[in-house]
């Protein structure tokens, strides 16, 4: 049952029938880094995203330093899915970025394989707070470098060095 690439319209909504076994992937990183629309590039299905509007209420609360385009935040979570074989669909939780959400984080983890952390060297200094939260909990991960438009690219050595993380 095809990839992504063959369902450009996203008319799949159910598992097919073959798929036998699941598994579960957190979507993690810091506020702004690119979760949803990670997850809205690759799910093959329309995803369900819980984005709202960013109010006043956030100002001191969220760090917007770096993110002067941003006019909204997920607050519950991303939810995706590719079907990687005929027989295994692969689930996609995109959590929401803000540190106070972390308790939300745990409960996301429970029965995921592991996390893919985005990154978003404009602001790697942000990213310690999630690897921590994930090493804290034992949730395996991998790393992915979001590279934005216009931003500086590092060597994936500094990038290892900055993090802390092993080849």
């Amino acid at each position: 049952m095809g990839s992504v690439l063959s369902r450009p319209d996203r008319s799949v909504d159910y598992v097919p029938e073959t798929v036998t076994r699941s598994v579960k992937l957190l979507v993690a990183g810091n506020f702004g880094v690119g979760k949803t629309t990670f997850v809205n590039s690759i799910s093959e299905i329309r995803p369900l995203r819980t984005e709202e509007t960013i109010t006043e209420a956030s100002v001191g609360v969220d760090d917007m330093a770096g993110l002067p385009g941003k006019s909204s935040t997920t607050v519950a979570m991303d939810f995706g899915r590719i079907t990687l074989n005929p027989q295994l669909a692969l689930y996609l939780f995109g959590t929401p970025g803000q540190q106070r959400f972390v308790p939300l984080w745990e409960e996301l983890a429970r029965g995921a394989l592991g996390a893919l952390v985005l990154i978003d060297t404009r602001r790697i200094d942000k990213a310690d707070e999630v690897l921590s939260v994930l090493e804290e909990r034992g949730v395996p991960y991998a790393v992915g470098i979001n590279e934005f438009d216009g931003s500086r690219t590092y060597p994936l050595e500094e990038v290892r060095d900055a993090l802390d993380l092993a080849p």
